[in-house]
């Protein structure tokens, strides 16, 4: 586990998190990936609202436990690295996005999905992270493009799960 110095709230880009703030220790990293998938929008929202089925389809995420509504519990293990982090659901709109930033632990991230209708059977998921990568091995990670890949490959993962199905596994539809 990694000691740090408490960071300061620093304000997110607005197309991030409409207003949102998270806590970063250093120069952070943006990735910005968006795909289509061939589902309406509520099979898109709901299935992303099952936080414990994201290790079925995002590379080096072990598990995910729900804790309460807006909290979630997450253990990864990314290029060897393993982490446990928290993370709250800062902001829910059934339908339209989902926001979150990670509290406590070893990862420092925030992001949001975003859903938008194309017709009846097409939604175009997407996601925006903000991150902050520690240590030597992240760092050269970052600079080698490992997170946007990631990122790629996690909504190219989603695509097929939630195609391959034809519907979500289940969704909460409240807001936050």
């Amino acid at each position: 586990m990694h000691s740090h110095a408490e960071a300061a709230p620093v304000d997110l880009p607005p197309t991030l998190l409409q207003g949102q703030t998270a806590l970063v220790t250093g120069a952070n990293s943006q990735v910005e990936e968006s795909i289509e998938v061939s589902v309406p929008v509520s099979a898109a929202y709901n299935q992303w609202t099952q936080f414990e089925s994201f290790p079925q389809f995002m590379e080096g995420v072990e598990r995910i436990e729900q804790r309460t509504q807006t909290l979630t519990h997450w253990k990864t293990k990314i290029a060897g690295v393993e982490r446990e982090f928290d993370a709250e659901i800062t902001e829910q709109i059934p339908d339209e996005r989902v926001a979150w930033t990670s509290i406590g632990g070893e990862a420092k991230q925030a992001g949001v999905v975003t859903f938008h209708y194309i017709d009846d059977t097409t939604t175009k998921v997407m996601l925006q992270l903000d991150y902050d990568p520690e240590g030597l091995a992240e760092t050269v990670g970052d600079k080698l493009g490992f997170v946007k890949r990631q990122a790629t490959g996690d909504l190219k993962r989603f695509k097929q799960f939630i195609e391959s199905r034809g519907a979500e596994t289940g969704g909460w539809r409240g807001t936050v």
